[in-house]
């Protein structure tokens, strides 16, 4: 398997093989990042196709020095937020609703994951993009500081604040207990 920079090289010297390998890599991570900011599979396909465009368009400014991954990723990111603030200024279509399939009425119904869902979701932009890409993508803080282009430090306390707000919030909603009261210490 060929490096980043190997595979860069190729990419620009336009070699097709070189060019779906590069999709390949990375095509997984892209989709499950869009998907998770955007909650909306449509959106995520069409995002993660702009993504790659792009890619391919800027592969000539990527530092070859850094992994190619979190630069990816940080596309990814940023044409995630843009969707969604266009998306933000459209009225919702209502006549589409009907085509949502139901969920399958054989489906396990697992109140914790859809309560962790739905707290993860109600997190700030920022604090849920840094939790999706350290615990769903397993990036390290420095990729994921690329990623969403802030010091490794502010992922650090972004991540450490969501994980607050979503453990407090699971204990609000009775799905985790609450954390036993310090015992006192023994007199002798």
């Amino acid at each position: 398997m060929p490096t980043d920079e190997e595979l860069a090289c190729r990419c620009l010297r336009s070699e097709p093989d070189a060019t779906r390998e590069l999709i390949a890599r990375f095509e997984a991570d892209v989709f499950a990042v869009s998907l998770k900011m955007l909650r909306h599979r449509h959106d995520a396909e069409d995002v993660a196709q702009e993504v790659f465009l792009r890619v391919f368009r800027s592969l000539k400014t990527w530092d070859s020095t850094r992994p190619l991954k979190p630069w990816v990723l940080s596309i990814t990111v940023n044409r995630c937020r843009t969707w969604l603030g266009k998306r933000a200024k459209l009225p919702e279509p209502t006549e589409f609703l009907s085509d949502v399939p139901a969920r399958p009425p054989d489906a396990p119904a697992n109140e914790l994951t859809a309560a962790l869902r739905g707290v993860i979701d109600a997190l700030r932009a920022e604090y849920r993009e840094v939790f999706l890409l350290y615990h769903e993508q397993a990036l390290p803080y420095d990729e994921i500081a690329v990623a969403v282009g802030r010091p490794v430090g502010t992922v650090k306390t972004w991540l450490h604040r969501a994980r607050q707000q979503v453990l407090s919030e699971l204990q609000r909603l009775g799905h985790v207990p609450p954390p036993e009261p310090p015992t006192p210490p023994a007199t002798r």
